[in-house]
């Protein structure tokens, strides 16, 4: 998951510990914090279930690095023996019974094992037992690509597909889903053409990394005096390796560059600096591009299609190439009018300031001066009123109320590590049990670096009725209580907290059949949408007093004109930020959908046209280290944007005047999460909104929230 953050949060003084529920309460505020703590309370409460007695969990815990080949052998032994059995059906005698129930049932029976045997990977404390999860997620992958290549399986479930035998309509999706994959693996095609494709996408895989892999191994960097790196803290510079001469060494590390740009007083260093990066593996990536295009084109030709970007659109939300340029070009043109203004005010800024004409390298710096003019915030200051235990609560309360579910605390769960904490997830209503998370929140040695939520084991319901439970982890990296004194949330960490305990809730509600269709396993154009829409709450006064309070007396929330500060700060030169995106975005579609393009004029056409007449940076090739077009999201550059429209869309028409309405909580949960991917993204919004999904109030969003409003 664009993917894309941290959190946690507090409520006496570590991390929620276990039966304490005593909260000094004192005046009119104090009835706010106690609302709070009631999510927490009843948490507490019910803490009598144990791991070896969880229902429908088919996940295994702290295995040992044996345990883990072994189990991964078993897995691979377990799915040759079922796709054999399949594939051994006589043409005609295949039914749903014999072909596609043993499929489905597979999938959903062995992913939770899958995960017992990679997971360990990411958050294991035993190196030999990580080391055996990586190598037997190698073996796993080799297996199930190996599947997904078999002509004789193929030919079973094409012959099954052509009888037409009856069934439901998530039966027929999963039917036509597995089709599809073994056609754009190229069983459909000759055996001279089917090597060909294989013979494409190994060179595909190798220039992916490559480009990358340049990027990776350049050690450029750029020498400076110390005054001409005035402006950046002293905490940086002492960061910085010294030369001979005893100038400072500034790398092309995005984290020196992001410093350097937005924070360095003088022009001519950020240009420098700007202009180096832009400049990193031109000739060398330029080259490995084209060609990495090229062979994408002849790939996705091979396989049935005009161009690599109607291959990879597809499956996809967006479905077309036209349907994606339109909506960039939508985007980008509503936005044009208050783009030029936000520029205009930078221009006169730099111009107060003397020096270079404004570029594209001023960007950060001075929309970051214009943030601390025109807000009154202290980001660092703010982490006080965002204790870890607290804002946990606070997500808890909201997400109880707002989707009806009813979250409790498993006592003494099986788990890799102590601050690991597992939850039961019910529904409010009924007492039906929905599923399981797991919480691991903060930062050690060996863990994965990132935020995110991993899904564990998928809900889905078997040929004989039998239900199986959804189950997920929720990873952060927060830090530690340190001395008594509570872990606190940057503003950043407690958005992405919330970002991603929507996708918890998204992997729990959803109501799929099927494992293939279930928990995160949606259009990859969809699956950020639920979870964008739930980052509201942190930009709400109401929402966001839920889940603050001052780590020294809780009963403190958050002031209303720092909550209106915040919505302001979130929309400051939204229109150039996200033209900037944009612009990328754009580059990307167009090169995967048309051939013969000069990929350097290209950009240097673009850049002025999208950047409101700000020309791309001198002597730079932003093609050149644009690794996201080479790896990952090629083609779909655009999803990020796509999920945070619709979005605001959803949020704007349905939530913003009831933010805890449990009768649209609940349309959301049941009509957006429940049908996972089973159902068509474009009927799921258009079915929650009661129209089909629109930008426009994406784009009043950005307008009414500008500094011009």
């Amino acid at each position: 998951m664009e993917s894309e953050g941290n959190s946690e949060k507090k409520l006496s003084s570590s991390k929620l510990k276990k039966g304490s529920n005593i909260i000094p309460l004192t005046g009119a505020a104090a009835l706010l914090t106690l609302v709070v703590s009631l999510a927490i309370t009843a948490i507490n409460k019910r803490r009598n279930s144990k791991r070896k007695d969880l229902t429908g969990c088919n996940f295994r815990v702290n295995l040992s690095a044996s345990e883990i080949l072994k189990l991964a052998d078993r897995i691979i032994a377990k799915s040759k023996e079922v796709h054999d059995a399949v594939a051994s059906v006589p043409l005609d005698k295949v039914t749903y019974k014999n072909v596609i129930s043993p499929l489905a049932e597979l999938e959903a029976q062995q992913f939770p094992l899958v995960q017992s045997c990679v997971v360990p990977k990411l958050v294991s404390t035993s190196d030999k037992v990580r080391k055996a999860s990586a190598e037997a997620e190698k073996k796993i992958d080799a297996h199930i690509s190996s599947c997904s290549k078999r002509e004789d399986v193929y030919c079973v479930v094409k012959a099954f597909a052509a009888k037409g035998e009856w069934m439901g309509p998530e039966a027929r999706h999963y039917v036509h889903c597995l089709m599809k994959e073994f056609e754009r693996n190229g069983l459909n095609l000759t055996a001279t053409k089917r090597e060909e494709v294989q013979r494409l996408r190994a060179q595909i895989d190798e220039l992916s990394f490559q480009y990358v892999q340049n990027l990776n191994d350049d050690s450029t960097s750029v020498l400076f005096h110390e005054n001409e790196l005035a402006g950046l803290p002293a905490e940086f510079l002492k960061t910085l390796e010294k030369a001979e001469n005893g100038m400072f060494r500034v790398t092309l590390k995005s984290h020196h560059v992001a410093a350097v740009l937005e924070l360095c007083k003088i022009g001519k260093t950020r240009r420098l600096v700007a202009m180096a990066y832009g400049k990193r593996c031109g000739k060398a990536n330029l080259s490995v591009l084209e060609y990495l295009v090229q062979a994408r084109h002849k790939f996705a030709r091979l396989l049935g299609y005009s161009n690599y970007a109607e291959y990879a659109l597809n499956p996809r939300m967006a479905k077309t190439p036209s349907k994606v340029l339109e909506f960039l070009e939508d985007i980008s043109s509503s936005l044009s009018d208050l783009a030029n203004k936000e520029l205009a005010m930078l221009k006169e800024l730099k111009q107060d300031e003397g020096e270079l004409p404004f570029g594209v390298e001023d960007l950060l710096y001075y929309v970051k001066k214009v943030e601390q003019q025109e807000f009154d915030l202290d980001l660092g200051a703010l982490k006080q009123y965002f204790p870890v235990n607290l804002v946990l609560s606070g997500i808890f309360k909201i997400f109880q109320d707002l989707f009806g579910l009813r979250f409790e605390e498993i006592a003494d769960a099986d788990a890799w590590h102590s601050d690991v904490r597992m939850f039961s997830v019910f529904d409010l209503s009924s007492g039906e049990l929905l599923g399981y998370f797991y919480l691991d929140m903060y930062k050690r040695e060996g863990k994965y670096g990132q935020t995110c939520v991993v899904a564990l084991q998928n809900g889905s319901v078997a040929f004989n009725g039998a239900r199986q439970v959804p189950l997920a982890l929720l990873i952060s990296q927060l830090q530690t209580d340190i001395g008594g004194i509570p872990s606190l949330l940057r503003f950043t960490e407690v958005v992405s907290l919330l970002h991603e305990f929507g996708h918890v809730v998204q992997h729990l509600c959803n109501r799929a059949s099927f494992a293939r269709f279930s928990g995160l396993r949606v259009d990859p154009d969809f699956v950020e949408i639920p979870a964008k829409v739930l980052e509201n709450w942190c930009y709400e006064s109401f929402s966001l007093k839920l889940i603050s309070g001052f780590h020294q007396d809780i009963t403190m929330p958050i002031k209303d004109e720092i909550c209106k500060s915040l919505k302001r700060w979130r929309y400051s030169f939204s229109a150039l930020k996200l033209k900037q995106e944009v612009l990328y975005c754009l580059f990307d579609q167009i090169i995967h959908s048309a051939e013969n393009v000069d990929i350097f004029e290209l950009f240097k056409h673009l850049h002025p046209k999208v950047m409101v007449g700000l020309p791309m940076l001198e002597g730079t090739n932003p093609a050149s280290c644009f690794p996201r077009c080479a790896i990952g999201y090629e083609a779909a550059c655009y999803s990020r944007i796509w999920s945070e429209v619709f979005a605001a869309d959803i949020f704007t028409s349905k939530f913003q005047d009831g933010l805890l309405n449990q009768h649209v909580g609940m349309q959301f949960r049941t009509k957006v999460l429940a049908p996972g991917g089973a159902k068509d993204p474009i009927e799921i919004l258009s079915d929650f909104l009661g129209r089909e999904p629109s930008i426009q109030t994406f784009i009043d969003n950005k307008i009414e929230c500008s500094l011009w409003h």
